[in-house]
């Protein structure tokens, strides 16, 4: 075999052997990822079929009030002018302490709710606020609730302002991330992809937070380390989609 077919055979035998370790190099990594993405997917769990109520209730009761409907894959609430407001929450059958929790919502013109988390079900309380923390949901532009930092949407609320605005237009969907967890004291507060509030979910700084809010007075307030998680009525039209959670 003379020199050049000797060179060529290496370069094709490189070419093989490389090029083939490539390969498989690839498809493992692939494969790799097609797994932490399964797995990803897998941690969330479904609080909402699109379909039915099930897994939810209205607070303190075994039924969901007829103001809540589910239209177009989403829980929708309309208050009915002839009937009490505030009192058609609605809340998780499920208690929960550790979580992060995505939720999707849409608020009317100059509306007003929010998501409640550590909501505490018991015949002292009348409704879940009493017990639970507010995620603050606005129409930040047209309800007189925006005049105060603290009331705006995605705002813990009465207790810490969003550090920026993230809030869409009325009308649009906005994606609202809650994590709280009590192992290493942290709550966190995404609105669409931006993180806008943080918080001890105890200790002296909490119980400082609520010592300047409405809620300074409140026997049960933000005590209950496990709870229900909540949508309220707050007499204005709402509506919620695609709310998963994953436990920590």
């Amino acid at each position: 075999m003379n020199l050049k077919k000797i060179i060529l055979f290496i370069i094709v035998f490189a070419i093989g052997f490389f090029g083939t370790k490539y390969l498989f190099k690839k498809d493992d990594d692939s494969s790799k990822n097609s797994e932490n993405q399964q797995t990803e997917t897998e941690e969330w769990v479904s609080l909402f079929d699109g379909k039915t109520f099930n897994g939810w209730h209205n607070y303190k009761t075994k039924t969901i009030s007829d103001e809540w409907q589910i239209i177009d894959g989403a829980m929708v609430f309309t208050p009915d002018p002839n009937k009490d407001g505030g009192i058609n929450n609605l809340v998780t059958d499920n208690d929960y302490t550790n979580f992060k929790l995505s939720i999707d919502w849409k608020i009317s013109e100059g509306g007003n709710s929010g998501i409640f988390y550590g909501v505490f079900e018991d015949e002292q309380f009348s409704v879940p606020y009493q017990t639970g923390p507010e995620i603050q949901i606005l129409d930040d532009l047209n309800h007189p609730d925006k005049e105060k930092e603290t009331h705006r949407s995605g705002a813990l609320y009465d207790m810490i302002a969003p550090s920026e605005k993230a809030v869409k237009k009325v009308g649009e969907w906005n994606t609202c991330i809650i994590e709280i967890n009590h192992k290493t004291n942290a709550g966190k507060i995404w609105l669409n992809d931006k993180e806008i509030v943080s918080f001890q979910v105890s200790g002296k700084e909490w119980d400082a937070m609520i010592s300047k809010s409405k809620f300074k007075d409140w026997p049960g307030f933000g005590t209950y380390k496990t709870g229900k998680i909540g949508l309220q009525d707050h007499g204005n039209t709402v509506s919620f989609r695609n709310i998963k959670i994953i436990e920590l």
